[in-house]
């Protein structure tokens, strides 16, 4: 075999090792990816981004408050609630009252706490229902119990303590804590603002308040810019202060390969993109940015134009960046929780690749051929 047929068999031999074992990649090519399409009978559905398909995918989480939130009013400041503490003085116009001591017409019941049931018992008055109604009304209702044993009693009652009509602030808040219900903090957002207000980012703060057995969910953005979910708060409230726990998923030819949480309400893809350092220029195909998505059935069929699908949908979106309108598409293609956003390499990286995987053992061949001779 002469010397150059040598090489050449010796050449071939490389190609045909460097085919079988592969080349280290980023991940897997366009090919590979359209290869696992439904319609290469693969489990997965490849679709190519348009107009239509973002205005279907655009599926962004919405929070709010059921009607039992938004329809309670107003607590009173001075209204009396389980817990609370009051305190009663009787002015009886005799001189030997039931109430009253020898030589004093007056009578003095202090720190008469609210049972659980929102009774307190006062002398010859009984039972009397306190939570739910103001000082006022107490003082009538105790009159109006004490007029018929006692002649025009004089009744003056004085809420103590509001420990009844408290709320519970809890999470990422600047004092956490159990704060009352006061004139100036009976709305969610002034209670947040008593509480040293949030201590994350407001665009990415969730507020949820728990109620009974009812919870509510709120942005605090959309707390601010929408009065009506500036609700009214109740005595026993829970409020939590969250940051947004949604993330996706970098891989691929951009400038990092992480879990990125979401830093805004919303996320588009080249906004995703961006936060992870764009593309990297000496890998990415531009033509090749897919998103994988476990889809709900619902956005699955509006997105194919059918009826027939049920349960949650593997689906793969292809953006190509350098279509006319592909930066606008990508601009208003929304990013969802749990996304996958991949980058594939160009195509004439693998070439690069190949040509390095051949030429680098080649080169080391002849230098040591060099070396002998």
């Amino acid at each position: 075999m002469t010397h150059n047929g040598a090489r050449a068999l010796a050449l071939l031999v490389l190609v045909t090792s460097v085919a079988a074992c592969g080349l280290p990649r980023t991940g897997p090519n366009k090919r590979e990816i359209y290869a696992g399409s439904v319609q290469r009978k693969g489990d997965s559905f490849v679709v190519e981004v348009n107009d239509y398909v973002t205005r279907a995918t655009a599926v962004t989480p919405t929070y709010g408050f059921s009607p039992s939130f938004l329809n309670a009013g107003l607590v009173g400041s001075d209204t009396i609630s389980p817990g609370d503490t009051v305190g009663l003085t009787v002015w009886e116009n005799v001189d030997q009252g039931l109430l009253a001591t020898q030589g004093t017409k007056e009578t003095r019941l202090t720190e008469m706490q609210v049972d659980g049931e929102g009774y307190i018992f006062v002398p010859y008055a009984g039972r009397v229902k306190a939570s739910g109604n103001s000082p006022e009304q107490l003082r009538q209702l105790i009159t109006k119990k004490l007029d018929t044993q006692t002649p025009d009693p004089q009744v003056t009652v004085q809420r103590l303590a509001g420990n009844g009509a408290t709320v519970s602030m809890l999470g990422a808040i600047g004092g956490q804590g159990v704060y009352p219900i006061e004139r100036p903090t009976r709305t969610l957002s002034a209670m947040i603002a008593k509480a040293g207000g949030v201590t994350v980012k407001p665009d990415v703060a969730e507020i949820t308040v728990k109620r009974g057995g009812s919870t509510g969910k709120v942005w605090l953005r959309d707390l601010y810019a929408n009065p009506k979910l500036d609700i009214a708060l109740r005595p026993g409230d829970v409020v939590l202060v969250e940051e947004d726990k949604r993330a996706f998923t970098a891989l691929g030819a951009t400038g990092a390969q992480s879990r990125v949480p979401f830093d805004t309400g919303s996320l588009s893809a080249i906004e995703a993109i961006a936060t992870v350092g764009g593309l990297q220029t000496q890998l990415a195909d531009p033509k090749g940015v897919f998103v994988f998505r476990n889809e709900p059935a619902e956005v699955a069929n509006a997105v194919l134009g059918r009826n027939d699908l049920t349960g949650d949908q593997r689906m793969v979106y292809v953006l190509n960046l350098t279509a006319p309108n592909g930066m606008f598409l990508a601009r208003d293609f929304a990013i969802r929780d749990g996304d996958t956003v991949y980058v594939t390499e160009a195509p004439y990286v693998q070439w690069q690749k190949t040509l390095a995987a051949l030429t680098g053992p080649v080169t080391s061949a002849n230098a040591v051929t060099n070396l002998g001779n």
